[in-house]
């Protein structure tokens, strides 16, 4: 597991969003730092969102992949973690 914690991880996310809140849990129960955006007040967080035309939450960013929506397959692939 020592690698999921070597590897950058951002979360694009909503306060009402319950697949954002279980993929923080399972970020934070598997030991991985992550640097959250919430998009109900972060003008960047927003604008990322807005360039690459998401509008499926969570956008779970590890190391450079890019992963929309609540695929807890490919969090854990991305991490390491299979």
């Amino acid at each position: 597991m020592g690698a999921a914690k070597d590897v950058p991880v951002q979360i694009y996310t909503m306060p009402t969003c319950s697949y954002c809140r279980s993929v923080k849990e399972f970020l934070r129960d598997a030991g991985v730092a992550y640097q959250e955006f919430n998009l109900e007040h972060d003008k960047a967080g927003q604008a990322f969102m807005k360039d690459r035309g998401y509008t499926g939450l969570p956008v779970t960013v590890i190391g450079g992949e890019e992963i929309v929506g609540y695929d807890m397959p490919r969090i854990k692939a991305a991490l390491g973690l299979v």
